[in-house]
């Protein structure tokens, strides 16, 4: 008759898989905070532990029906701890006496076989990489748990929806309040690809609107250049219906057209311009002279 494994190895398997199981399938990671995981592991230790008297009373049973000297090599056996066990199994070299008893009846060249137990380590985790592979190709089968893309999607929305009640509550960007930055460069050259690119083209070398990166300009409404541009965006250009008023529209913020004129800016007077021949409109307007300061 085998010792039995501590009811302690089943409970801890037990709630490694259970998390194991939750982080996959579950929709978010708040499950530890959910009544209903607690509950359940709750329900999973009282099965373990009745599970485990009904083992007890079948030990007691057959340990009652060993001969005596059964009995006390059962006894034996089990006054090893279970943790000193799977040592042994693992690293203990059997004595020759031992190895006689499991030494395979066939060899050659002088070279013997022992028909030795795997280790209980190695076959418990062959058996855990077993089960967890099975789950986790149903997750990834049946769940966005481990898609890049729908992980990618989930912070995307995230992110949004923090932007977004972020715009509630801070402050609107207008005329006065707006502040040229560097920082705003990069999303600015988004939103300009976005909203302006089909009129001024690439880069801002011009097309069917003017060519934004040189000295000419067609509507002078502000002393500096990023005013001017961030008035051009909220009521558009008087003499041609094209330009629109983005912002009192609702196309963009006043957020937004801070950032697409940090971009013009950057790309007028911290950059080269873009020259007809190197593909860039003609310059259109009036050649300006605007106020050397960054708002």
């Amino acid at each position: 008759m085998k010792t039995r494994t501590p009811i302690s190895i089943y409970i801890a398997t037990t709630i490694g898989l259970t998390i194991m199981a939750f982080e996959m399938f579950a929709s978010d990671s708040g499950y530890f905070s959910s009544p209903f995981f607690w509950a359940l592991i709750l329900i999973a230790i009282i099965l373990l532990m009745i599970m485990n008297s009904i083992g007890d009373m079948i030990e007691n049973e057959s340990f009652s029906r060993l001969s005596e000297e059964e009995k006390k090599q059962y006894l034996e056996e089990k006054s090893v701890p279970y943790y000193q066990k799977l040592w042994n199994s693992a690293f203990k070299k059997q004595s020759a006496t031992e190895e006689k008893d499991i030494l395979i009846d066939h060899g050659f060249d002088g070279i013997t076989e022992l028909d030795n137990s795997l280790p209980k380590w190695w076959i418990g985790l062959f058996w855990f990489g077993c089960i967890f592979c099975v789950v986790y190709l149903m997750a990834f089968s049946f769940t966005d748990y481990a898609h890049p893309e729908a992980e990618y999607t989930k912070e995307s929305k995230l992110m949004l929806a923090s932007i977004a009640e972020y715009e509630k509550s801070a402050p609107q960007i207008n005329l006065e309040s707006a502040k040229y930055s560097a920082d705003n460069i990069a999303e600015g050259q988004e939103l300009f690809k976005t909203n302006c690119v089909t009129c001024h083209g690439d880069g801002g070398k011009g097309g069917i609107g003017p060519n934004l990166t040189d000295t000419h300009w067609i509507n002078i409404k502000e002393k500096s250049l990023f005013k001017n541009v961030f008035w051009m965006l909220e009521n558009g250009s008087p003499n041609n219906p094209t330009m629109r008023p983005f912002i009192k529209e609702g196309t963009i913020t006043g957020r937004d057209a801070e950032k697409i004129a940090a971009y013009i800016y950057h790309i007028n007077q911290e950059t080269a311009p873009i020259t007809q021949a190197q593909g860039g409109a003609a310059p259109q307007g009036e050649d300006v002279k605007w106020e050397n300061e960054n708002n």
